[in-house]
């Protein structure tokens, strides 16, 4: 049986060289480098140790056959990808500036990425995982990619696999009220929903964190595991609330950090570990993630992450040997 099972886009990505350019002037870029939010998380569950499997699509071009071959020489299945001759590989060129904020221009729509369709959901195929993570971002490409999401999570839910979803909005996709009602149905059968603060306080209208949370809670959703950038993230399983502290790091480049977290997070409960343990462990990789340039690029391997903490608050080790 495999582990992980994750559906959406497969892109590559070409990134400002300086802070604080906008995209809209001429300026240095650098790339491309293999992105896509459920590639990134795909690829991080395999660095991690566990067998990975992304369902997609690329173009049949170098661009595709980047992010192929990083996704193959990490491990991870792409078995079933098509390799599409009639359109291109999906492209994301992303800004980022001072304060924090990125802007992006998609390749998405019209791209390989939006070819996913339920024809490619095969339940027999996704009754070999233990687990399925569905990243909002791939709901907003195209109907069709959407409706192979709804199908894929019907299925695991029907069977008893678990759910996890990232909402990964991405507005220069989709308006934020069309966003909610296209989430909606994922986040009312999602098991684990992964949300940062920007995420969770669009979804539930709610500017309270605590608030917001409940309301995700009494959706249905089992477990939150909210991401909170340098405040670390905070895990809400009913009642119960934990704020995890973040391991202090320079900062390179934040892109993929949060699909990293969610794999670290996600194959930390595959361990059998207690969700606080698993929300420690993916701060580690969430930090590890952003100290190099390009979205996989900061990826850790699970000794990567332990020897982090090892290095830098042995005592949290005491967590992990219980």
């Amino acid at each position: 049986m495999m582990s992980v099972l994750t559906i959406g886009e497969i892109l590559v990505e070409i990134m400002r060289v300086s802070r604080d350019t906008p995209l809209s002037v001429p300026a240095e870029f650098i790339g491309p480098y293999p992105s896509g939010a459920p590639a990134i998380f795909a690829d991080a569950v395999a660095k991690l140790g566990f067998p990975s499997s992304i369902i997609g699509a690329v173009g049949d071009d170098e661009f595709g056959m980047l992010v192929l071959n990083r996704l193959r020489s990490d491990g991870v299945d792409v078995s079933r990808v098509k390799i599409l001759g009639n359109y291109l590989t999906g492209i994301a060129f992303i800004s980022y500036f001072s304060d924090g904020s990125r802007r992006f221009i998609f390749h998405l729509r019209q791209s390989a990425s939006s070819k996913i369709s339920v024809k490619d959901i095969d339940a027999d195929h996704i009754a070999r995982f233990k687990h399925l993570h569905i990243m909002g971002s791939a709901l907003l490409i195209a109907r069709c990619v959407r409706e192979a999401c709804y199908k894929a999570v019907e299925i695991a839910r029907g069977i008893g696999i678990t759910v996890s979803f990232d909402p990964n909005i991405r507005l220069e996709l989709m308006p934020l009220e069309k966003v909610r009602k296209v989430c909606e149905p994922i986040i009312e059968k999602a098991d684990i929903v992964l949300p940062n603060i920007e995420e969770i306080e669009a979804l539930t209208n709610s500017r309270d964190l605590n608030s917001a949370c409940d309301k995700l809670l009494d959706k249905g959703v089992d477990i939150i595991a909210l991401k909170m950038g340098s405040s670390g993230s905070m895990i809400c399983k009913g009642g119960w609330k934990k704020h995890i502290p973040a391991f202090e790091v320079k900062e390179v480049d934040p892109t993929g950090a949060g699909d990293i977290y969610d794999a670290a997070f996600i194959v930390g409960l595959l361990r059998g570990w207690d969700i606080e343990k698993a929300g420690y462990y993916a701060n580690v990789a969430g930090a590890l993630a952003v100290t190099k340039f390009g979205p996989m690029e900061g990826c850790p391997t699970h000794n990567e992450v332990m020897d982090f903490m090892r290095r830098t608050n042995p005592e949290i080790l005491r967590i992990f040997e219980h």
